[in-house]
């Protein structure tokens, strides 16, 4: 069982290696006619990575994230909108407080090297 995971994954590079070397290689067909090749290539390693352990555990990862994400409760329109307005208006205060006291700071040190 462990050797046909070997020969998988030897095969998945190998599809993937020559879909970019044969991409290199034919530049002077059609971009259509390499981008149909290469998609078919890389669904096919793409199909033998599915019957794999690791493939199998991505698989199932992949949609118990879905079913994760359809859980959340997301903001509403109103929600989203409120929060952006605190946070800019915030940060509008933050940068005014900031370039205030740098200001300051800038008059003191000039006042002190003067001295």
């Amino acid at each position: 069982m462990y050797v046909l995971e070997i020969i998988k994954w030897i095969s998945i590079i190998g599809l993937i290696a020559t879909s970019i070397v044969g991409n290199y290689l034919c530049r002077n067909y059609s971009a259509l006619a390499r981008s149909m090749v290469i998609l078919i290539i890389v669904a096919t390693a793409m199909y033998i990575a599915s019957t794999t352990k690791i493939g199998k555990l991505i698989i199932i990862f992949g949609n118990e994230s879905r079913t994760e994400c359809r859980k959340v409760v997301w903001p509403t329109y109103q929600d989203g909108l409120n929060t952006t307005l605190i946070v800019t208006g915030v940060t509008i205060i933050m940068s005014l407080l900031l370039w205030g006291l740098d200001t300051i700071l800038v008059h003191v040190i000039s006042f002190g090297l003067r001295l």
